[in-house]
């Protein structure tokens, strides 16, 4: 058998340290980050009979709740089979009003957690939580709380498929959630490189999940109201219908708006604008 020398040695060495890396890019590329978009937003509100009442106003109904020593602790606002309004009632004073958290569904939770574990995060461990989904949570540098939820047949949510979905639902679909943060260059960075988030154009602050490009995260700081983003096939009839209901509309730059009982902005805008990114 042929001797090999040392340079022949140092190239094979070389290429099979090109092969690893290879072979582990492609493991990383493999264990996707993609979400199947927005979930839930959670909002802490005041007053929690006039926050229903807000939301079934625009023809949201409650699909379920949880109850806690007599009183509701969580109520599940419905707008389609996948997403939802979670409201939490405030339980002391220094409990302001606010935008919670913003919840992302996954098909295949354990692949997102392994890519975020890959990025140096870190996820909690995947449990079924008490609505009989998979959950894990983890933070971003400011603190703030990211839940990532994958939806289980026999889980609170799937046993209202089809239900709780009145025709006069103002909209069927959340498109976006802002998250308040300090340093918007920051959490950018954050959302793109370790999320694996995309700009829906150069520079912009509004951010789209691998895998929904029709569902952001809006970046916006910390002292601007919290805002939910509904589409809409028609602003004007939007106008017209949310006037009807009893809501005085304010129009904003190809959107209108209202406000929830906490002051926090509705907005909807169209489905068509919405998508062109």
């Amino acid at each position: 058998m042929k001797k090999i020398g040392p340079a022949q040695t140092r190239v094979l060495i070389l290429a099979f340290i090109v092969f690893c890396g290879m072979s582990r890019a492609g493991d990383l590329r493999a264990q996707s980050p993609n979400l199947s978009g927005i979930a839930h937003v959670a909002f802490r509100v005041n007053d929690l009979e006039k926050s229903r009442d807000f939301y079934k106003t625009l023809g949201f109904e409650q699909a379920s709740a949880f109850s806690d020593a007599g009183k509701t602790s969580t109520a599940f606002i419905k707008i389609n089979d996948h997403q939802f309004i979670e409201l939490y009632p405030r339980t002391s004073d220094s409990q302001p009003g606010s935008l919670l958290h913003t919840c992302f569904e996954a098909a295949d939770l354990q692949s997102v957690r392994t890519a975020y574990l890959a990025q140096g995060l870190q996820p909690t461990e995947i449990k079924k939580a008490r609505a009989g989904n998979l959950l894990f949570v983890m933070h971003d540098p400011e603190g703030h709380l990211l839940e990532y939820t994958q939806y289980l047949p026999d889980s609170l949510h799937s046993q209202t498929q089809g239900k709780f979905l009145e025709d006069r639902r103002i909209s069927t679909r959340l498109l976006a959630a802002t998250a308040g943060v300090k340093d918007l260059e920051a959490e950018r960075a954050f959302y793109m490189t370790k999320l694996a988030f995309k700009e829906s154009a150069p520079g912009s602050s509004k951010l789209y999940p691998a895998g929904d490009p029709d569902n952001e995260v809006q970046l916006q700081s910390a002292s601007d109201k919290p805002r939910i983003v509904f589409s809409t096939a028609d602003l004007k009839a939007t106008a017209r219908d949310l006037r009807s209901r009893g809501f005085q509309p304010q129009k904003g730059h190809a959107a209108i708006s209202i406000t929830d009982p906490d002051g926090a902005i509705v907005e909807f805008t169209s489905l068509r604008r919405a998508l062109a990114k």
